[in-house]
């Protein structure tokens, strides 16, 4: 498939030029023509869809239960996202979406203390909700 269009809602165009995009679950099901090709999902209870995809368990306004399960799905997203669409997702597609998108753009070369401004700026005003997550964006060590 195809990149994003950089127009759909949601779609972040990284650094490096590579798509990604972040959805809240809670506005419903998406079309055909919408559906991704590997999506990240960040919920409390498992969560799937009919593409392929990876469960981090994640509570609301919390941080990943496990840290390194989250790094190492994102790191997934973040590389099959220079040739597949990869979408990013959680209950209201604002905090853990935002901080999961942070650490793609980690991986894009954003340097950790801007990554939340730039996300902010790129996909959502609100993105990254708690202190807790913008220290977890901040410290997370990502492996290359």
């Amino acid at each position: 498939m195809e990149q994003w269009p950089a127009d759909l809602d949601g779609v972040v165009t990284l650094p490096s030029g590579r798509r990604v995009r972040g959805r809240a679950l809670r506005a419903g099901a998406v079309s055909h023509d919408e559906a991704a090709d590997f999506g990240v999902y960040l919920t409390a209870r498992p969560h799937e869809e009919s593409w392929e995809s990876l469960w981090v368990a994640w509570p609301d306004f919390r941080l990943p239960r496990a840290s390194s399960d989250a790094i190492s799905a994102l790191r997934d997203a973040y590389d099959r996202s220079s040739a597949e669409r990869v979408e990013i997702a959680c209950g209201g597609g604002v905090g853990r979406t935002g901080t999961a998108l942070c650490i793609l753009a980690r991986y894009d070369g954003v340097p950790a203390d801007e990554a939340v401004a730039w996300i902010r700026t790129a996909y959502r005003r609100g993105a990254v909700e708690t202190p807790r997550q913008r220290k977890f964006v901040r410290d997370a060590r990502l492996p290359r």
